[in-house]
């Protein structure tokens, strides 16, 4: 196994291939990594970062932000937070806890905005990277090019990239759909939104990036360089290296949104609809999303804050309370010089759709407003003390054969409203997406992202309360694991190295070698629970 750095090749040494005998027999066991913290590193560990110099800043003192993320449901302190200035700081300390092998614990994780929901962000008793505080090198675009893009720091939140691109009439093409996260979060894990249909996810949509390894090794690395590990790093959750720079892709930019939504109470005819739109090659829209509204009250009502009716006196009779509800929200992006052509574009558009047609609703926003929408509601929730609840979250990619068995279970049997927070359905086409990264998806071509995003209220003990939340989520698990609708999971979360073999299946092999080559003594995102430390598996 090679690597590449400033032409340099560098080979496994034979040590590091004694140390993976080790680890292959070692998760040939089952292994419960639900423990809540690791043993406490050896005095020497702290003491020999303590003694560390370098030029960005190593903290002992006032860290607890690092010991919990979005999720709210994991505190896990490190030891320490380092708050790089430069790539060969992270390189510094990665190389350093390397360099203890066996005689250490110190594991090493990068935090982004911290936006992980159980914990994938922390490094108990070892080293967390802030991420966010990193913003070298600053930001720099190559407008003139065949292929515009910007090369940022990964460190540098999405929404950044969009005002700065959006100065040079550009923006990158796939977004997630909240956009205060860090590039190599979104790209550890895959960057999943309503444009992926047209363009891919975030990771389709980048051209290089500088990564350090396990080894602290820094690698550059493309389609044409370092290709394993480019392929490896994409949705690889963290466990090959910690991404530092990336090369975005960007298009030319439009300037307003028209912003549609429309109600199914059939989920055959909205499913029909969705896959209608996401196969259109030209003129379709720009942003395809949907979400399953059960039993809500004055729905309509609540829309009216942002959208207007097509029909007010039909919208204004129209109940949602009781019933299960199908929303379709789409989106097409233009100029203002080009409206006319624009209107007459979705007019047609719609026509082809059977909603119902009391319960359309349109809006026309800036660009920036549409893709910033989240934020918004995050400002409301922050004012009322409802944005730090838990989050248990459960993220699923349903195959379209299975979509309708999925939902005539989840949807009549186990959700009994979605008041907690939506419910996000809506299809995507793998045929147009980077094969070989690291991201596992169903088998099938067409496959629907389904998303449970509830917050939690910590006093509760009824159905918006934590225990219930995560009791409802348990038994969407279960029902998908008996199933064998061969659902997979988004941003996934196991605690036994037989579950993470089953997520990866037959990619599992070239996951694991893969991690044999880039961070052999698992020192990388421990959080994500799927390789436990090597001095660990050598001490028990």
């Amino acid at each position: 196994m090679y690597i590449s750095q400033s032409n340099k090749l560098f080979r496994l040494k034979p040590i590091v291939f004694k140390i993976a005998l080790v680890f292959l027999l070692s998760i040939t066991i089952s292994r419960d990594h639900t423990a809540t913290s690791t043993p406490q590193p050896p005095p020497s560990s702290r003491l020999s970062l303590e003694t560390m110099r370098f030029d960005g800043n190593l903290s002992f003192e006032n860290i607890q932000h690092a010991s919990k993320d979005f999720g709210n449901r994991f505190h896990l302190m490190p030891t320490a937070v380092l708050y790089p200035k430069s790539t060969s700081n992270i390189a510094q300390i990665i190389k350093h806890v390397f360099n203890l092998g066996l005689t250490s614990h110190l594991t090493v994780a990068a935090r982004g905005h911290g936006h992980s929901l159980e914990g994938q962000a922390l490094a108990p008793d070892g080293v967390v990277i802030d991420m966010e505080s990193y913003k070298s090198p600053a930001m720099t675009f190559h407008a003139r090019e065949k292929h515009p893009y910007v090369d940022v720091s990964a460190g540098e939140l999405w929404i950044n990239i969009l005002h700065e691109s959006l100065k040079r009439g550009l923006t990158p093409k796939s977004w997630t759909d909240y956009l205060h996260l860090t590039v190599g979060g979104t790209l550890s894990n895959a960057g999943i939104s309503g444009q992926a249909f047209r363009h891919g996810p975030q990771i389709n949509n980048v051209y290089r990036l500088q990564i350090v390894t396990g080894r602290g090794d820094v690698a550059t690395c493309s389609d044409e360089q370092n290709a394993d590990l480019f392929n490896a790093a994409l949705g690889g959750l963290g466990q090959f290296g910690i991404i530092t720079e990336a090369r975005i892709a960007l298009e030319p930019a439009p300037t307003k949104v028209k912003w549609i939504r429309a109600l199914y109470s059939d989920f055959t005819t909205f499913t029909n609809d969705q896959e209608r739109l996401i196969s259109h090659s030209r003129d379709a829209f720009d942003y395809l999303e949907g979400f399953v509204v059960i039993n809500r009250t004055g729905l309509l009502n609540n829309w009216r804050s942002s959208f207007n009716p097509m029909d007010p006196v039909q919208a204004e009779q129209f109940t949602s309370e009781g019933r299960i509800l199908f929303c379709l929200e789409l989106a097409k992006y233009f100029n203002v010089e080009d409206v006319g052509e624009i209107e007459r574009e979705v007019d047609s558009l719609l026509t082809e759709l059977s909603y119902i047609r009391s319960t359309l609703f349109l809006s026309e926003v800036s660009y920036v407003d549409f893709l910033d929408r989240v934020h918004v509601s995050e400002m409301k929730l922050r004012e009322n003390d409802l944005w730090d609840v838990p989050h248990p979250w459960l993220n699923l990619l349903v195959p379209r054969s299975s979509i309708h068995g999925f939902a005539e279970e989840v949807f009549h049997n186990i959700v009994k409203d979605t008041s907690n927070g939506p419910v996000l359905i809506y299809p995507v086409n793998k045929s147009r997406w980077k094969n070989g990264t690291s991201l596992v998806t169903p088998d099938e071509d067409v496959f629907y992202l389904v998303a449970f995003l509830s917050s939690a209220m910590s006093s509760s003990v009824g159905r918006d309360g934590l225990d219930a939340l995560l009791a409802r989520n348990r038994r969407i698990v279960k029902f998908v694991g008996e199933s064998k609708l061969g659902i997979k999971q988004y941003l996934p979360h196991y605690t036994t190295t037989q579950e993470w073999m089953a997520h990866f299946g037959d990619k599992w092999e070239v996951f694991l070698r893969r991690k044999m080559a880039y961070d052999p003594l698992a020192i990388l995102a421990p959080g994500q629970r799927i390789f436990p430390r090597a001095n660990a598996l050598v001490q028990q």
